[in-house]
Parts: C-alpha cells; structure tokens; sequence
C-alpha cells in the first residue's frame, strides 16, 4: 500500500490541512492535492501559507493544487464577476510559486442550463482567461488542467483543448461530477479526451448527487477505467483520491490497490 501512496495525490482542503491533518499526512507520506479557497485566501497570511509549504517540501511529497472556483465565473460576460475570478486566481498563483506543484486544477465552469444562450461568448471570455493562466502557471513549471463538473459531455470542453494546445493545459476528469451531473457516458468522456488526459479525480457516488464515497460504495465503473487507461499509457496520469470524509479515504486506498494496473 505504501507503495501506492506514493503514486497518488489525495485531496486536502488548505484549511483543514492546517487545522486538523497535517501530521496525518507526514505521518503517512501522503502526497497533497491542497485546495486553495476563497476561505483559505481571506484567513490565512503568506507566512502561514509558507509554514506548511516548508513542512511538506522538507518531507518530499509531491503537491498539486486545486484552484478556488465557488462563485466564480472564468467565462462571465459580466467584467466585474471575471475581474474578480482573475483576481481569486491571481491570489492562488503567488501560492504556486510558493508551493511548487505539479499540476494546478481549475474547474472549467461551463453549464449549459445557465450558460446555453450566451455559449459561444462565454467559450471565448474563459479562452482569453485560461491563456493567461495557463501560461503563468506554466512558467512557475506546473501545468493547468481543467476540470468537469456540470458539463452535461465532453463535447462541451472538447472545444477548449482544441484551441489551448499550444498553452499547455490538459483536462482533469472528475468521475464523480461525471456520474452526477453529465449525461454522457465515461467511455465516451474518455474517447473523446484521452488524447488531452493529465489527471484524474477519483471518488464514488450512486449517480443522483455528488457524494464523495468511497470508491466501490457506489456505481461507477473504476475497473473500465483503468482497464482503458492501461491499454493507452504505460504509466497512468495524475490521480487524486477525493474522499470528503477521513473514513472515505482508507476503504478507497484499499480499493485502488486491488484494481491498480500499473
């Protein structure tokens, strides 16, 4: 298991990794995926951010971080709701020099049942908002990668891989989002975006909400999964255990290790 580990990213929201579970992850070597929120920015200085980059990097473990993106809109046709947004990640990019990660998440933020009239717009604002990121983010030598949430397929992100080849940011597939709130199916997800593939983020739900169970608790198929991701990559993509809850996280572990290919 141990080895396993070390393969893995698990996610950790900032507060609450320096709150409550930070020995628990040098304890066990556990690599973070630290989810910088409008909460964390607001409460914590740039010391007590460094505290904790300086304890994890004195341990070695890989980190990856995971954007603000409650209230916020990359692709808003309103200027004051996308200045705030770039302002929000302009606070997480001092972090990402600070923490080194690998990567960097940022939710993609379209959804049709709110943004379908206005489509074509709202793509280009968040295409002018993520070339900017994506290009500050590459500089600091991590890569952004957005993520699913509401994006009923992948038709609906397709579009922004497509046009941000050439700015380095891949797609970070969220099953649980997947399995709640698409109307596609993972194969299709996965035909459509493997080529644009860096991570993925694991947790399980009954396809009715977005539950953060532990994985084998509800209906998602993590066998197809790997099985698809091992017949295209000899090594996998960046994984993220996304338990909400500590009892969610060893029964996921125990779970991954039985059905890990590589």
């Amino acid at each position: 298991m141990q080895k396993l580990i070390q393969q893995i990213q698990v996610n950790i929201p900032f507060t609450m990794l320096y709150d409550t579970y930070l020995d628990l992850f040098l304890q066990h070597g556990l690599n973070p995926e630290i989810g910088i929120d409008a909460k964390a920015l607001e409460r914590f200085s740039f010391s007590d951010f460094r505290y904790i980059a300086e304890k994890l990097h004195a341990r070695s473990p890989t980190i990856t971080l995971h954007g603000p993106f409650l209230d916020l809109a990359p692709g808003s046709l309103d200027p004051a709701i996308k200045a705030l947004t770039k302002h929000r990640f302009e606070q997480m990019l001092e972090l990402v020099a600070l923490f080194k990660p690998r990567a960097v998440v940022c939710h993609a933020g379209y959804d049709s049942k709110r943004y379908a009239f206005h489509r074509l717009a709202w793509i280009e604002n968040s295409l002018d908002l993520w070339t900017w990121l994506g290009a500050a983010v590459h500089a600091q030598g991590a890569t952004l990668l957005l993520e699913n949430v509401y994006e009923d397929g992948p038709e609906e992100m397709l579009i922004l891989f497509e046009r941000l080849k050439q700015q380095h940011i891949k797609f970070c597939l969220d099953t649980g989002h997947l399995a709640a709130f698409g109307q596609a199916s993972l194969e299709n997800w996965l035909t459509s975006l493997e080529p644009f593939l860096g991570q993925i983020h694991l947790h399980d739900n009954h396809g009715n909400w977005d539950d953060h169970l532990a994985l084998g608790h509800g209906n998602i198929d993590f066998r197809y999964l790997f099985d698809f991701l091992k017949s295209k990559r000899s090594k996998p993509p960046i994984i993220t255990l996304e338990p909400h809850e500590e009892e969610a996280f060893w029964p996921s572990l125990e779970y991954l290790e039985k059905i890990w290919p590589w």
